[in-house]
């Protein structure tokens, strides 16, 4: 099963709220969502990086949240449902920014010059990154708080945001505070940024 199978098929076992349907046709067939990259430059820097990385993040947030001492000592309780907007869904805030381009780059081999398909970023809504997820994903389904605070605050200390304001809702939301680790644990350790 490739990516987008796998997301599709996560969503639909997972996900049941009203305007769910909406939201998957619109990811399907209204926007580039499985067809983007995760990022220009770095982490699922090609075609259907966006898909690869969110079932990465679901993944890895699964992993995260079946922990004893998550679960025990740290109290993180997260519905099937919850777990699976969040991860997947954190980043559709991408739709609509990434082009396919070109740039030069230099043959380590040979020394010469050549013209590599890239993909430029230029973001046609710029509201922010997770804020802008959770304005586009409300515009179909009703968040709950600590879905929408997990969502808007994936980043972490990552973002440019003021870094009390960043401690403090991941304190306060625990969720966020586990979709930042399942975020950073795929783009650093599964999709290797920068390779």
């Amino acid at each position: 099963m490739d990516a987008k199978e796998t997301f599709i098929q996560i969503y639909r076992d997972n996900i049941r709220r009203e305007g769910a349907d909406a939201l998957l046709d619109y990811l399907e067939h209204k926007s580039d969502f499985f067809t983007v990259p995760a990022s220009a430059r770095y982490h699922g820097a090609h075609a259907g990086g966006l898909c690869e990385h969110s079932v990465n993040v679901y993944q890895c947030l699964k992993a995260y949240l079946e922990r004893e001492r998550v679960r025990e000592v740290y109290g993180v309780e997260c519905s099937e449902e919850s777990a699976a907007i969040v991860s997947l869904l954190h980043d559709v805030c991408k739709t609509g920014c990434y082009k396919k381009s070109f740039r030069n780059v230099k043959n380590d081999a040979t020394g010469q010059w050549e013209r590599v398909p890239t993909f430029t970023f230029s973001d046609p809504l710029p509201y922010g990154h997770g804020e802008k997820s959770v304005y586009i994903l409300s515009g179909f389904v009703r968040l709950t708080r600590e879905e929408a605070m997990a969502i808007r605050w994936h980043m972490g200390f990552s973002g440019d945001e003021d870094k009390r304001m960043v401690g403090q809702a991941l304190q306060q939301y625990p969720l966020a505070f586990a979709l930042s680790v399942a975020d950073m644990e795929a783009t650093y350790f599964l999709e290797k940024e920068g390779e």
